[in-house]
């Protein structure tokens, strides 16, 4: 599916939304709604359909909230998104907050609100931000309302229809486990764990245990659907009958049946007197209650599939390593052309977008990207997960700083990329910026570590050499990535925020430390990295494990003060663009190929 630039959300959005939802809040007998960004299936990325935070105030992030109230509304937003929200909301009408402190609940149990009556959506919101808020309300003197459906689904008039995409059997020679095994294998830890089903909430984790695909949600090759895994390895899949096929029935087989999602209540009620495990991060509040009024005995507990999705297997680690191969040679050719075109002051942020896009469909391989292309000249780079449309579009201007991130969807592998490029003669203080953020990188690339380390034990590697020159960035330094899945997966993560999750062999992860100066210019280099197995260290007595790296793209030697790498990291960037040069060429054209040897050239 081509990346549109239609201006989506904006001041106008909200405009046009607040006064039919706040109409209908007060036909409601409310006073005020909460609005979470996630939806029913709690997805990061959302259908048209699911984007209600977009539509009732005009910001587009992939992390907020709000609360709307007959005459004052506020959004919450992350660090990543602090200049879009500015540029996407209209100040007359909202105000902002911090989306971690103080947060929409934090705000709520600071303000007056006695006797009013506030609406939620119990699809929406897990157990723990369903208590939060309750004692938030509590606090501040309010009253909550349980609404079905929501006052957003009744006032959105033009609401886009839900997504009815096949559902597609995922090939054994990409999963490389049936999903026979994988039922099997995670029925046996129900039963040790004395559980007689688990409900599986999450479509990626669905995707995951039945070997499928589907086109529900944007960029992500998700079915929208739930399941119930039982002990004895039988499963249901709750998924709109209009996406099923008599293939995919057979692909199933007859231990898994296929049932209307319109039956999952009644398929849940069935589970009465029996003991059921329902992840609380993963399922929303409605579940919860929907089991627990049906007699059923709800045990809070990880979804099964989540560990067992996130250690890739040899095939889909093989898997990875070809789609980076193919998405990093598509790479190469669009820079090369950057190099060409990029520079003449001519090519837009759009342009450059899709250019790079035609490289990746240029592949014969590409299903769709993995999400849209963060393609950002001079100031917009300062915008983390800036999305260039026809209002915002900039051109690539000699002396600035030309920031991509962008990713592929391939059926052996998803890939996520950034690289940051000089636009003509780069100033001193760009190249510190970036020698500062690469020496980061490199670090974390270089880590050895031992089994129960967590990414949090490790972020402060990327940020030492920012942090030396009194500069540090806003987001995390690595988000776990799926196979053929979503671009961000839990529960692996590298940031400053404390993790359980330890990194274990087979995660797949960025490595992707930036540096944004406000109206200026953004500096991100990523790559996506996977754990290796523990091998004995010389002269050691534990075991380490390491980093390989799977993307394969040439960092730009222009931005590197070489004279401020260490004799190490010189030797690390000189080793990285010789196995960039050696894995790529071969799937160059001979002009192309030439140009990387260049850029490759030790520094």
């Amino acid at each position: 599916m081509r990346q549109t630039y239609d201006v989506i959300g904006g001041p106008d959005a909200g405009r046009r939304a607040l006064p039919p939802l706040r109409d209908r809040l007060a036909s409601m007998g409310l006073d005020g709604v909460f609005i979470p960004h996630e939806d029913e299936y709690q997805n990061e990325y959302l259908p048209d359909c699911n984007e209600r935070l977009a539509w009732a105030t005009g910001f587009t992030g992939s992390a907020g909230a709000a609360f709307i109230f007959a005459r004052t509304a506020i959004v919450f937003v992350d660090g990543r998104y602090t200049l879009q929200a500015a540029a996407q909301l209209d100040p007359h009408l909202f105000a902002t907050a911090d989306l971690s402190e103080p947060g929409p609940f934090g705000w709520l149990a600071g303000q007056s609100l006695a006797g009013s009556k506030i609406g939620y959506d119990p699809r929406l919101l897990s157990p723990e931000a369903l208590d939060r808020l309750t004692a938030a309300a509590a606090r501040c003197g309010a009253s909550l309302t349980a609404t079905l459906p929501g006052p957003i689904d009744t006032a959105w008039s033009d609401r886009p229809s839900e997504p009815v995409h096949p559902v597609t059997p995922h090939d054994l020679a990409y999963a490389g486990e049936t999903s026979a095994s994988k039922r099997s294998r995670l029925a046996g830890k129900l039963r040790d764990d004395r559980l007689d089903a688990a409900v599986i909430t999450s479509p990626a984790s669905i995707a995951w245990l039945f070997n499928i695909r589907g086109a529900d949600v944007s960029r992500t090759p998700l079915p929208l659907g739930r399941a119930i895994l039982h002990s004895d390895g039988r499963a249901e899949l709750f998924i709109r009958p209009e996406k099923t096929s008599s293939a995919l029935a057979s692909h199933l087989g007859s231990e898994t049946t296929l049932r209307p999602e319109s039956e999952l209540a009644a398929g849940l009620a069935a589970l009465s007197g029996r003991r059921i495990s329902v992840d609380p991060s993963a399922a929303s509040a409605w579940f919860f209650t929907t089991l627990e009024n049906a007699g059923a005995i709800v045990v809070r507990g990880p979804d099964p599939c989540i560990l067992p999705r996130a250690r890739k297997n040899p095939v889909e680690i093989e898997g990875a390593r070809r789609a980076h191969r193919r998405d990093g040679a598509a790479l190469c050719r669009f820079l090369r052309w950057f190099d060409e075109h990029g520079q003449t002051g001519t090519v837009t942020e759009i342009d450059a977008a899709m250019k790079l896009e035609t490289c990746r469909e240029e592949t014969g391989e590409l299903m769709d990207l993995s999400f849209n292309s963060i393609s950002s000249a001079g100031p917009n780079g300062a915008i983390n997960h800036y999305r260039p449309d026809v209002a915002t579009n900039r051109p690539l201007e000699r002396g600035g700083l030309f920031l991509i991130d962008s990713g592929g969807q391939y059926r052996d592998g998803t890939t996520d990329v950034t690289r940051t490029l000089a636009i003509g003669e780069p100033n001193e203080e760009m190249k510190d910026r970036f020698t500062r953020v690469l020496k980061g990188h490199i670090a974390l690339a270089r880590v050895r570590f031992p089994k129960g380390v967590t990414g949090s034990a490790l972020d402060a590697l990327a940020r030492l050499a920012l942090w030396e020159g009194g500069f540090d960035y806003d987001h995390g330094t690595g988000h776990g990535v799926g196979s053929y899945l979503g671009v961000h997966e839990g529960p692996q993560r590298i940031a400053k925020a404390p993790n359980a999750a330890a990194l274990e062999p087979g995660m797949i992860i960025s490595n992707e430390p930036g540096y944004y100066k406000a109206g200026q210019y953004g500096i991100r280099i990523e790559n996506l990295i996977v754990v290796s197995p523990p091998t004995p260290v010389e002269g050691g007595d534990r075991e380490m494990m390491t980093f390989e790296t799977l993307t394969l793209a040439p960092i730009d030697r222009r931005l590197i003060l070489a004279d401020r790498l260490t004799a190490e990291e010189r030797r690390w960037v000189n080793d990285y663009h010789r196995r960039v040069a050696e894995e790529l060429v071969p799937l160059l054209s001979k002009d192309d190929a030439a140009w990387l040897s260049k850029v490759c050239a030790p520094i």
